[in-house]
């Protein structure tokens, strides 16, 4: 009896071992590709249509492939199979040009967004096309299918340009609104402060229907910088790689303004196109020189590394590096939806009973999620916030003012579910302070 209950005793405890390991993929999903692959995590059908169970996946070290008239590897028809290649990339910030060639159909997405779309039968064609890539990881995916004859699969990339230099502007200029293609005209510009009415930038350019990209870097003080951008039609303004104004659209002459904290070497880039009517594209910046403001009395932080910082979910789920705010910063992959055993966070404040406007803390680096859902716990219960996390690196966001209790029943919680395709964002677990008002 006592061999027998020993027995028992063992093979439960080897159930709670499979079942903790196997957690982490209950709450984050099959995590390949990692985060800077170093290769492509390719997956095999032997069918045109990646339908059913892959007959060989493996890692390929490249996407170069002329097979000829026969068969990728084990398993793998020499006609009528598919191809899913799935990789991250790390890149410096900048505008890349990827060049795709295929026999027979070829399909290519960057962070969820199809950019090239020849899914039909066609001998050997190269095809390219032109995406802006801000620092940090990109998940790439290439679908491939092969119906017969010759069977070919590449692509490769470049980053376009030399760093522009510090004080003036690489301008670039195409007679379309979309900045395909070969620029038009390209030249050094030493601001962009343009209000060309109803006419042309410049000699070749069209008066309507074109559009501009400006690129250069600035080497700036510590400090809070407020970016002005005025703009008929349309712009983008990319700061140190990350989307600061979003406004692709037509619009007459519109003022936009956003800030962010800057230091050192900065990257900024904008993109602009002119549609029809009046053309107008003008940027300018300021801040920096006065040191931030002191927070006003009472403030109350609570970091990712406080006592007031509590965290559940599967704990292989969660990461840890040193950096964010005060040096620490927490993060995991995204969920698509609050599956069992999904991760989540909750700071919880020592507050005295008022108002307290509440900003949580942005890192620079992992921080890929657009759909960051905070939850305000106070005095008249609940409030959500969704947070675009990408587009606020370094940089303090308010959740807005509200009253609470002051006895510990406030607090900040933030899962890991956004609502995105799984494991295709990191979303940062940082600092929350409360600030009297």
């Amino acid at each position: 009896m006592a061999a027998k209950t020993a027995r028992r005793f063992a093979l439960v405890a080897l159930l709670i071992i499979v079942l903790g390991a196997a957690a982490p993929v209950a709450a984050q999903g099959p995590i390949r590709p990692q985060h800077s692959d170093p290769t492509w995590h390719a997956q095999y059908w032997n069918n045109p249509d990646l339908s059913g169970s892959p007959v060989l996946t493996r890692e390929d070290s490249n996407l170069d492939f002329d097979w000829g008239a026969g068969s990728p590897g084990g398993g793998v028809p020499v006609d009528r199979f598919s191809v899913r290649w799935t990789r991250y990339i790390d890149v410096t910030p900048g505008t890349y040009r990827f060049s795709v060639t295929s026999d027979d159909g070829i399909r290519v997405w960057i962070d969820d967004v199809l950019l090239l779309d020849e899914w039909y039968d066609h001998a050997a064609q190269t095809s390219t096309f032109t995406r802006y890539l801000g620092e940090g990881h990109h998940l790439v995916k290439v679908e491939y299918y092969e119906n017969g004859g010759q069977a070919v699969a590449k692509m490769s990339w470049a980053r376009q340009g030399q760093t522009p230099s510090t004080g003036e502007w690489d301008a670039q200029y195409f007679n379309n609104m979309s900045l395909s293609g070969t620029p038009a005209l390209t030249r050094k510009e030493t601001a962009v402060n343009f209000d060309f009415g109803a006419g042309s930038p410049a000699a070749g350019i069209r008066s309507d229907n074109f559009s501009a990209r400006w690129t250069r870097t600035a080497n700036v003080d510590p400090g809070m910088y407020r970016f002005s951008l005025t703009i008929d039609d349309g712009a983008r303004l990319w700061v140190n790689g990350h989307m600061l104004i979003d406004a692709w659209y037509d619009q007459a002459a519109t003022t936009y303004t956003e800030d962010i904290h800057l230091s050192g070497n900065v990257t900024i880039q904008l993109e602009y196109y002119e549609n029809g009517g009046f053309a107008v594209a003008k940027l300018s910046w300021d801040g920096g020189s006065a040191p931030a403001p002191s927070p006003p009395a009472g403030t109350v932080v609570v970091d990712d590394r406080d006592p007031g910082f509590t965290r559940g979910g599967v704990t292989a789920g969660w990461r840890y590096v040193s950096e964010g705010y005060d040096n620490s910063l927490t993060w995991t992959r995204n969920n698509d939806w609050a599956r069992p055993n999904y991760n989540w966070a909750r700071w919880y404040p020592q507050l005295q009973a008022r108002r307290y406007e509440v900003f949580v803390y942005i890192p620079f680096r992992y921080t890929t999620t657009s759909h960051a859902r905070y939850w305000v716990r106070h005095a008249n219960g609940y409030t959500l916030r969704v947070v675009d996390q990408s587009a606020q690196g370094d940089n303090w966001v308010s959740l807005g003012t509200y009253r609470f209790l002051g006895n510990g029943t406030g607090y900040v919680s933030l899962a890991d579910a956004t609502y995105e395709p799984r494991v295709t964002r990191l979303i940062a677990f940082d600092a929350v302070k409360w600030e009297p008002r």
